[in-house]
């Protein structure tokens, strides 16, 4: 940490009660495991504590917000910015009566699958399939087998860069397949979600995505999950395989052997490795089947 961003952070973050870290290092938060450091990796206490931390952060200095780091590769040169990860400050699920859940930004996917099938709910066991957190899955429209986030959704609260809070129906944002159209600076912070009532076997249901889940994915190897999206009437991992690329290599990185829509980090890859891996695998698809892959990942932070 440098003599300059200490003092940075001591007078522009006054009553600030959740952690803030300088230059750290994004590889510790990250699912591929790789990234350089981040200026400010700040983690609120509550709602208000975030409020707080945007009002007193330099309205230059670029904001990234963090899940559980899947879908997202940061480059090796970090990211020269504030990275603001939620997950132990907003995490609450609030039951509202008659199915409807608000569910805060940094409660896993996972865990509130699990909490919705515990208690009766049907129609959220797909997100036991999902590797992030809730914020994530509003911001991307994160699906998995067959099924969507925002088909749930009833309304958001979003946070701006001043810290100031808002709700808003699931009808004003244009939301498509991988993609929700969202404000510039704006964050969503908590979702209202409405189930349907469950036939008892949701926990089962559960259990059954999960096993097919590890069938099919490398769930025990460091992946970022679908590094592609499926384009239109086709998938991408079927492209990529008849392309000849499952087990393609570089460097640390591997087309997964398991699911060829899955890069994994099994060699102490940097990120340079897997956007180059990536890169390559987008050109040898496109001269082999004249179709293009779009990235479901995210690329942030500087090239080293």
């Amino acid at each position: 940490m440098t003599d300059a961003m200490t003092a940075d952070k001591q007078t522009a973050f006054v009553g600030v009660r959740g952690t803030i870290h300088c230059h750290e290092p994004m590889a510790n938060h990250t699912s591929w495991k790789v990234g350089g450091p981040a200026r400010y990796f700040f983690e609120p206490c509550d709602r208000q504590d975030l409020s707080t931390f945007l009002k007193g952060l330099d309205p230059t200095v670029p904001v990234l917000w963090l899940g559980l780091g899947s879908n997202l590769l940061v480059r090796d040169g970090g990211f020269d910015g504030a990275v603001i990860a939620p997950h132990r400050g907003l995490r609450e699920i609030r039951d509202l009566g008659e199915g409807r859940f608000a569910v805060d930004a940094g409660v896993s996917c996972a865990r509130f699958s699990r909490f919705a099938a515990k208690h009766g709910w049907s129609g959220g066991e797909f997100l036991a399939g999902v590797p992030g957190t809730m914020g994530g899955a509003l911001a991307m429209n994160a699906g998995a087998f067959g099924s969507e986030t925002w088909t749930l959704i009833e309304e958001v609260e979003l946070v701006d860069r001043a810290g100031s809070f808002e709700n808003r129906s699931a009808g004003s944002f244009t939301v498509s397949y991988r993609q929700v159209d969202i404000p510039p600076a704006h964050w969503f912070t908590a979702g209202v979600f409405r189930l349907s009532q469950g036939r008892g076997d949701e926990g089962a249901n559960v259990r059954s995505l999960l096993e097919k889940r590890s069938e099919t994915q490398p769930v025990r190897q460091s992946s970022a999950g679908s590094v592609f999206r499926n384009p239109p009437n086709d998938y991408a991992a079927r492209l990529i395989e008849i392309s000849g690329l499952k087990g393609l290599r570089i460097g640390g990185a591997q087309v997964s052997m398991q699911h060829a829509n899955f890069i994994v980090n099994d060699r102490q890859a940097c990120a340079k490795d897997i956007e180059t891996l990536i890169e390559k695998v987008q050109r040898t698809v496109a001269d082999h089947t004249g179709i293009r892959l779009e990235p479901e990942v995210r690329f942030v932070g500087e090239h080293q």
